[in-house]
C-alpha cells in the first residue's frame, strides 16, 4: 500500500480541493458534509490507490454533472400507474434500521421481474432510491444517532430464483456497475436469505470471483435469517419475508404498509412525494412524462466475467434439470410398456 490511511486520504482530499467549478456542487451532493468518510469509500473501492481513487472520483463528478444526477429526485416517474409498475417488478424497499442505526433495505432479487416497464425506468428509479438515501436517509440517521452513519444494510431474499433470471442478467449488471463506479462501499453487509438450490450452485462458483472485500460483506443465513438478523435489529425493521420462521417469501402482502417493497409502504410514499414536491419547486412548467434517460456504463472485466459465469452456471442447471425431466420421462414410458 505504501502510505497509511490517513495519508492516503489528505493526500485525495488535496487532489479534490482542485477539481474544476462545475464539480464541486455535485461533490457536496455526494460528500453530504461527510468528506472524510467519502475519500475513504473511494480509496477503499480503489485498493487506497490514491491515484486511482482520484480518477474514479472525478470520473464519478463527470458522470453525474453529464447526466444531470443532481436534479434526479426532480423527476418523478408519471404516471402513477408507470411507478407502480417498477415497483411492483423491481422488489426493494426500506424495511427500518440496524440497532448501529444502519438503514435496512429489503431486495426481492428471486422475485424482482424487470418486465413492466424499460430499462431507462429501472435505472431512474434504482438512481433516486439511491439518491434519496445518499441524500435524505442517511444524513438524518446521522443527525439522530449523532454520528455518521454513510452505509446500509441490505437483506436480499432469493426466493423464486430461477431460470428466468438469465433475461435479467443484462440489466442487474447495468445497475451493479452504477453502484460499483459511482456509489462505492456504501453497503455494509449483504444478508441473503431463502437460498434456493439454483443460489447455492452459483454462489460456489461466483464467490472467489468476487474480490476480498466485497466476499467479507456477505452473509448467506439459513432460511429466513430471522433469529440472526434479530441479532442486529428489531422484530420491527425485519423485512417483511423475513418475519417467517421457516423460509419462504411472497411478492405481495395484503398490507401494503408491512410489504416495504410496494409503493402504498410509507417509504415508498414519502420518497415519491419528496420528487413530486421538488418538482414543482424546480420548474412552474407542467411536469413532463417519460423517463431520464442515463449514460449506460460499459461493465468492468470482474463484472462481465461474473456475468458470464452466473449464465453458464445456470445453463448448465436448466440443461441439468431438462434431462432430469427427460429421463424421468423415459422411465414413465418404459414402465407403461411393461
Amino acid at each position: 500500500m505504501g502510505i497509511g490511511s490517513e495519508e492516503a486520504i489528505r493526500q485525495l482530499r488535496a487532489l479534490m480541493d482542485q477539481v474544476e467549478e462545475r464539480l464541486k456542487c455535485t461533490f457536496q451532493n455526494v460528500h453530504q458534509g461527510y468528506l472524510t468518510e467519502t475519500l475513504e469509500r473511494f480509496l477503499k473501492a480503489r485498493e487506497w490507490n490514491v491515484s486511482k481513487a482520484h480518477k474514479m472520483l472525478v470520473d464519478c463528478l463527470n458522470w453525474r454533472v453529464d447526466n444531470e444526477i443532481d436534479m434526479m429526485l426532480t423527476k418523478p416517474i408519471l404516471p402513477v400507474d408507470v411507478y407502480r409498475a417498477v415497483r411492483d417488478s423491481q422488489l426493494i424497499g426500506l424495511s427500518g434500521y440496524s440497532r448501529e442505526g444502519l438503514p435496512v433495505f429489503a431486495i426481492g432479487v428471486g422475485l424482482s421481474t424487470f418486465d413492466k416497464a424499460s430499462v431507462n425506468y429501472y435505472v431512474q428509479s434504482h438512481i433516486q432510491i439511491n439518491e434519496y438515501r445518499d441524500r435524505i436517509i442517511l444524513p438524518s440517521a446521522s443527525k439522530k444517532y449523532g454520528r455518521p452513519i454513510t452505509t446500509c444494510v441490505k437483506v436480499l431474499d432469493m426466493t423464486g430464483l430461477k431460470l428466468s433470471a438469465l433475461s435479467q442478467i443484462k440489466l442487474l449488471t447495468i445497475i451493479s456497475t452504477i453502484d460499483d463506479l459511482n456509489y462505492p462501499e456504501k453497503t455494509n453487509t449483504y444478508f441473503i436469505v431463502n437460498v434456493p438450490y439454483i443460489f447455492s450452485s452459483c454462489w460456489k462458483v461466483v464467490k472467489p470471483l468476487l474480490q476480498e472485500r466485497t466476499r467479507k460483506k456477505i452473509q448467506v443465513l439459513s432460511g429466513s435469517g430471522r433469529d440472526e438478523l434479530l441479532k442486529i435489529m428489531d422484530y420491527s425493521s425485519l423485512p417483511h419475508f423475513c418475519k417467517r420462521e421457516g423460509s419462504g417469501s411472497s411478492r405481495h402482502s395484503s398490507d401494503g404498509a408491512e410489504n416495504c417493497y410496494s409503493l402504498d409502504h410509507p417509504f415508498h410514499q414519502q420518497l415519491y412525494n419528496h420528487i413530486k414536491e421538488q418538482a414543482v419547486q424546480e420548474s412552474s412548467r407542467p411536469i413532463k412524462q417519460g423517463s431520464v434517460h442515463v449514460s449506460l456504463p460499459e461493465p468492468g472485466a470482474e463484472g462481465t466475467e461474473i456475468a458470464r459465469t452466473i449464465e453458464l452456471e445456470l445453463h448448465k442447471y436448466g440443461n441439468a434439470n431438462a434431462n432430469r425431466k427427460s429421463n424421468g420421462l423415459s422411465n414413465s414410458l418404459g414402465s407403461l410398456k411393461i
